[in-house]
């Protein structure tokens, strides 16, 4: 097995190289995938014994959706259950349709309406079974109410304007329940000139065609499968139409922790929405964790004459562990902070 660093190269592709945190992760992970498959211990320990032997076997470069999409399959196939989180989807797509109404209202009160949804789309990143920490439902709730006074870490003209001059946009989704919250931030892309895209086939709690039809979101824009299982965008995995899509977009906005991890560092203008929920991603994105982050990615290459655009120019090397300063250009505070 080869041996972890901390260096990602700037590729078409990109990917985050994993730190051993990570492979503890994904080993919670695995645990918690099996448990929620079958309530056959015998499958349950066959499960988690040929994971663990696989994980070790496993080429430790690849980046963490890379490494969780072969767990995944493997536990889906020994446990013969091709969703097991479905039931979980359902409960945090109807728990979002019954939180969305009252912090769609508060975010809207207190800021503009694309920093709002911007805010509001981030702290839905919440809803994430991948992540370390699971928060029960008073936790998720304080969670939204902190995202009404915390500062933004990145640069909302600099978002508007990527919006206003982009000729086709890809939205990459993230987790089911999440995708509910990313409503108010589609309603703000113009219409006819951006497509959302969810996962090609179930992988822990992440958004498919099913959690976006049930979020109503075929009403507000078209929505595509990326062809892939993996919780993340690996190009090379996903379809020959989204890899197309994905080339002729000249701006992509990708929600959540995996897609940052699969597609930091790729040759490609994209703006980053998530929280960040682990030490690895805040050493990452130097900054503390549980911060909201519109993270700016320029394609190589990229120029502009805005200063609000050249802020964060020097972001687009990413590294697990880079220690380099200044890693927003702008952070933006709420009103009286």
């Amino acid at each position: 097995m080869s041996s972890l660093n901390n260096n990602t190269n700037r590729q078409s592709t990109g990917g985050l190289t994993p730190r051993l945190e990570c492979v503890a992760c994904l080993v919670r992970q695995a645990h918690e995938a099996v448990v929620s498959a079958t309530t056959d211990p015998r499958l349950r320990e066959a499960a988690l014994r040929q994971t663990l032997n696989l994980l070790a076997g496993m080429d430790w470069q690849l980046s963490p959706p890379a490494l969780a999409q072969q767990i995944h399959r493997l536990i889906r196939d020994v446990s013969r259950n091709p969703d097991p989180y479905a039931a979980l989807k359902e409960r945090l797509n109807s728990r979002a349709e019954e939180l969305y109404p009252v912090w769609h209202n508060r975010f809207r009160q207190k800021f503009n309406p694309l920093e709002a949804a911007v805010r509001l789309a981030i702290v839905g990143n919440l809803l994430d079974v991948g992540a370390k920490t699971q928060l029960s439902d008073g936790a998720v709730l304080a969670a939204f109410e902190d995202a009404l006074t915390a500062p933004l870490l990145g640069s909302i003209a600099e978002f508007s304007e990527a919006i206003r001059s982009a000729r086709h946009t890809l939205y990459l989704a993230d987790n089911a329940g999440e995708i509910v919250f990313d409503r108010d931030l589609l309603a703000q892309l113009p219409l006819g000139n951006f497509t959302l895209v969810v996962r090609g086939a179930p992988v822990l709690n992440d958004a498919t065609l099913a959690d976006a039809q049930m979020a109503g979101l075929e009403d507000i824009c078209e929505v595509v499968s990326n062809g892939s299982d993996t919780p993340g965008t690996l190009l090379k995995d996903c379809s020959p139409e989204f890899r197309r899509r994905f080339e002729a977009a000249d701006l992509v906005i990708a929600k959540g922790q995996g897609n940052y991890e699969s597609l930091a560092g790729a040759d490609k203008r994209i703006f980053f929405l998530l929280k960040v929920k682990c030490a690895v991603l805040a050493e990452s994105l130097q900054c503390p964790c549980g911060s909201l982050v519109l993270h700016h990615q320029p394609a190589v290459g990229f120029k502009s004459d805005s200063p609000a655009m050249t802020s964060t120019a020097a972001t687009s090397a990413i590294s697990l562990g880079s220690s380099s300063p200044g890693k927003f250009g702008r952070v933006t505070r709420p009103p009286g902070k």
